[in-house]
C-alpha cells in the first residue's frame, strides 16, 4: 500500500488475530488506497481540462462530479481489480468455462441463508446493495439533465453485469445473477435517496 499501508500494517498488528473476517478490512483498505493513487491522477486530468476549456462550473456541480469518479474508482477496485495495483499486473483468462457463472436466481443466496454464518449472507446481499445505492444518487445529482429513473436502474444494472463479466475474465469474483440483481436494487434506492434530497431542498 502506497498511502495506508503503515496504518494497515498497524491494525494488522494488533486485530488480525482478534478480528473475524479481517480479511475484509484489508481488502478495504487496499480498495481505498489504490482508490487515492488513480483519483490523483484524475484530479490532475480534470483540473488540466478544466484550465484548458475554461469553461465556468459551480463548486457544487463539479464537487459532485469529483465524489462520483471518486466512487465508481473505489467500487471497481472493492469489485473487480482487487487483487492486483497496477494495470501491467492484470491476469485474464479468457479460457474459463461460461458454466462457472451461477445464473440460477436466488441459488447461491439461499444457500447462504442456511450456512451457519451469517456474514456472507449480509455481505452478499446488503452488501451488494449498499455497494450500488451511491450510483442511483450521485449520478442523477451530477447529471440531473439527463438521467431518468428508467435509464439510472438500466445503467446500474450494465455496471453490475460489467464488473461481473471482469470478474469471472481476471477470476477476482464469482460471477451470480444474485449480485446483479441486488446491484440494482441499490441502484434504485439510491435514485429514491435523489428524489427524497431533492424535495427536501427544494423547501429549505
Amino acid at each position: 500500500m502506497l498511502f495506508l499501508g503503515p496504518l494497515y500494517n498497524w491494525l494488522a498488528q494488533h486485530y488480525a488475530t482478534k478480528i473475524n473476517h479481517f480479511a475484509l478490512i484489508k481488502l478495504t483498505m487496499l480498495a481505498i488506497d489504490k482508490t487515492i493513487f488513480y483519483f490523483l491522477f484524475f484530479a490532475v486530468l480534470r483540473l488540466l481540462w478544466l484550465l484548458v476549456i475554461r469553461k465556468r462550473r459551480t463548486i457544487k456541480s463539479e464537487a459532485g462530479m469529483w465524489a462520483f469518479v471518486f466512487y465508481l474508482i473505489l467500487l471497481l477496485m472493492l469489485t473487480t481489480f482487487r487483487d492486483t495495483y497496477f494495470p501491467w499486473q492484470l491476469d485474464f483468462n479468457f479460457t474459463r468455462p461460461l458454466t462457472e457463472i451461477n445464473l440460477v436466481f436466488m441459488k447461491e443466496t439461499w444457500k447462504l441463508v442456511y450456512a451457519e454464518s451469517r456474514i456472507d449472507f449480509f455481505y452478499n446481499s446488503l452488501g451488494n446493495v449498499l455497494c450500488f445505492l451511491p450510483f442511483g444518487f450521485l449520478l442523477p445529482l451530477v447529471f440531473s439533465k439527463k438521467q431518468s429513473f428508467l435509464k439510472v436502474v438500466f445503467l446500474g444494472m450494465i455496471l453490475s453485469v460489467f464488473i461481473e463479466g471482469m470478474q469471472f475474465i481476471l477470476e477476482t469474483g464469482i460471477s451470480d445473477i444474485d449480485d446483479v440483481f441486488f446491484n440494482t436494487c441499490g441502484a434504485i434506492l439510491g435514485y429514491l435517496l435523489y428524489l427524497l434530497f431533492r424535495q427536501v431542498r427544494k423547501i429549505f
